[in-house]
C-alpha cells in the first residue's frame, strides 16, 4: 500500500510539472510567438537576415527608411539618413536590441497565431511602421556632430512624438564594416546613447539642485554667495572656473558658478537633495515604446560633506541619461507634468488595419508647477543673459549647459538641454557631446541647429 501511494504522488506530481509547463509553454506561444518565429536559430524559416520579407518602415515624412525587395533588406539612398537613423530602424542582424527591427521584429515579419510568418498564399504579411522621427532632421543632427560620439534628441513636449534621435558613433548598416568587432572606433556602434547610456550631467543637474534649493529655502532669492574660485570642505577644494565675487542666485546659475551650488547641495543635505532628484526622474528607468531606458543615477548615500558638495555641482557620482533629460525639460516646459514621448507613429498591416498608433499621454508629476515656472524663468534668463539669443533666433529658448569632468585624462563632455516656451514652437532638447567641452560650443551648436530646423519644418 505504501509502495501504491509513493507511485500516486510521483505520478500527481508529474502530472502538475506537466500542466504547469504547458501553461509555460502556452502563455509563450500566446504572448510571446511572434519572437520565437524570428529567433536566429529559425532562419530556415525567416532567411540569413530575419528581415529578407519583413514590412517596410517610414519616417513622419513617408521617406522610406528600410524595405525587403528580392530576398534582401534594403535602406534609404542616402547614407547620411542611413547613419543619423541606424540606431532607431536597428541593423539587418538585430544586434541592436532597442532598434525598431529588433523589438518589432515579429510585427515586421507578419506572425500571427494561425499561419505563423506567412498566408496559404505564401506571400509574406509583414506590417509597415511610420516613426515619428524626421529623417532630415536627425541628418541634420548627424552632420552636426562631425567627428564627435554622443547623443541628440528632441521632441514635441505637446504631443510626446520624438523629431531627433541621434547617436554616435555608429555604422552605416548597409555596408557594414569587416573589422567593426576589433576596431576601437567602431565600439559602442550598435548602442543608442539617447536610450541607453548614461552620462555625468555636470552642470545641467544644477536645475536640480536650483528646484531643491526653490522648494526648501525660503530666502534663496534675496541671497548673496561668494565666490572667490574654491572653498575648501574637510580638506578638500571644491573649485569654480572663475572667481565670480558676490553673486545671487540667478546669477549663479546664468554664469554657472560651482561655489554656489555646492553650498547649497551641503546646506539642503543629503534627504532633499536625494528627495527632489527622485521627484525629478532620477534613479528610475522609462520606458519609450516598451523600450527600458537607462536610469540617471543620484546617490549620496555614502557622501561625505565634500561630495555632497561636487553632487548639487553634476559631478560626484551622478549621471543622467538624455532621453530623460529631454523629458524632464518637456516637464518643465508644462509646468511639472511631461507628456510621455514615442517615436512609433503608426503599425499598419498588410491589409490597412492600424494595430498600434502613437499618441499623447501625461506622465507622472516631475516638477511643482510654482517650481517649473521658476525653472523656465530662470534658464530663459540664461539664454538672455549670457548664451544669447542668437544661439536661438525667434524661438525664446530656456536652457541650461554643462561641461562635465570624466577623468582618465579626457576632456570633458560638453551638455545642453532646454526648450522653447513659445507656444509655436513646442521642442524640448538634450544634447551631450562626448569629450566636447564647453557644453555652449559643442552640444550649443547642435542645439541650435535642430531647433531652427524643427520650427522651420513645423512639426
Amino acid at each position: 500500500m505504501r509502495t501504491t501511494g509513493s507511485r500516486s504522488a510521483v505520478l500527481y506530481l508529474l502530472a502538475i510539472g506537466f500542466l504547469a509547463g504547458l501553461c509555460v509553454f502556452l502563455y509563450g506561444f500566446l504572448f510571446q510567438g511572434g519572437d520565437w518565429a524570428m529567433q536566429s536559430f529559425n532562419r530556415h524559416l525567416t532567411g540569413d537576415s530575419q528581415l529578407t520579407a519583413a514590412g517596410k518602415i517610414y519616417d513622419r515624412n513617408g521617406v522610406v527608411l528600410a524595405k525587403s525587395e528580392n530576398g534582401k533588406r534594403l535602406y534609404n539612398s542616402d547614407e547620411e539618413i542611413r547613419r543619423a537613423m541606424l540606431h532607431t530602424v536597428g541593423d539587418t542582424n538585430g544586434y541592436i536590441s532597442t532598434g525598431v527591427q529588433y523589438s518589432y521584429r515579429s510585427q515586421m515579419g507578419g506572425y500571427n497565431l494561425l499561419t505563423g510568418l506567412t498566408v496559404p498564399t505564401g506571400k509574406p504579411t509583414g506590417s509597415d511602421i511610420t516613426l515619428t522621427l524626421d529623417s532630415a532632421l536627425c541628418k541634420t543632427a548627424y552632420e552636426k556632430m562631425g567627428g564627435y560620439n554622443g547623443a541628440a534628441a528632441l521632441y514635441n513636449y505637446k504631443t510626446g512624438q520624438i523629431l531627433c534621435m541621434v547617436s554616435k558613433p555608429g555604422i552605416d548598416p548597409a555596408n557594414v564594416p569587416k573589422d567593426i568587432d576589433t576596431n576601437p572606433k567602431y565600439e559602442g556602434a550598435y548602442l543608442n546613447r539617447v536610450l541607453s547610456s548614461s552620462y555625468t550631467p555636470g552642470s545641467i543637474f544644477k536645475l536640480v539642485t536650483s528646484a531643491a534649493a526653490i522648494e526648501n529655502i525660503p530666502d534663496i532669492y534675496s541671497r548673496t554667495f561668494h565666490c572667490s574660485g574654491s572653498i575648501t570642505v574637510n580638506g578638500n577644494k571644491i573649485t569654480c572656473t572663475e572667481a565670480h565675487g558676490d553673486i545671487n542666485f540667478r546669477d549663479g546659475l546664468a554664469k554657472s558658478c560651482n561655489i554656489v551650488f555646492a553650498e547649497l547641495a551641503m546646506e539642503l543635505g543629503k534627504d532633499k537633495m536625494t528627495a527632489e532628484a527622485n521627484q525629478m526622474g532620477f534613479n528610475n528607468a522609462y520606458q519609450a515604446d516598451g523600450i527600458k531606458t537607462a536610469k540617471s543615477i543620484y546617490d549620496v548615500s555614502k557622501a561625505e560633506e565634500n561630495d555632497l558638495g561636487w553632487s548639487g555641482i553634476g559631478q560626484y557620482t551622478d549621471l543622467t541619461n538624455p532621453y530623460h533629460m529631454m523629458m524632464l525639460m518637456g516637464a518643465i516646459a508644462n509646468g511639472g507634468v511631461p507628456v510621455q514621448p514615442y517615436f512609433i507613429g503608426d503599425i499598419k498591416t498588410s491589409f490597412g488595419l492600424s494595430v498600434k498608433k502613437g499618441e499623447a499621454k501625461d506622465g507622472a508629476r516631475m516638477v511643482k508647477e510654482s517650481t517649473a515656472a521658476a525653472l523656465k524663468d530662470m534658464m530663459r534668463y540664461n539664454v538672455t543673459s549670457d548664451y544669447g539669443d542668437s544661439m536661438f533666433p525667434g524661438l525664446k529658448v530656456c536652457a541650461k549647459t554643462g561641461t562635465a569632468e570624466v577623468g582618465g585624462g579626457k576632456k570633458p563632455n560638453g551638455w545642453m538641454v532646454g526648450f522653447s516656451s513659445d507656444p509655436k514652437t513646442p521642442y524640448a532638447f538634450a544634447v551631450v557631446i562626448e569629450q566636447g567641452n564647453y557644453g555652449r560650443t559643442s552640444a550649443g551648436k547642435i542645439a541650435s541647429a535642430i531647433m531652427a530646423q524643427a520650427a522651420k519644418r513645423g512639426k
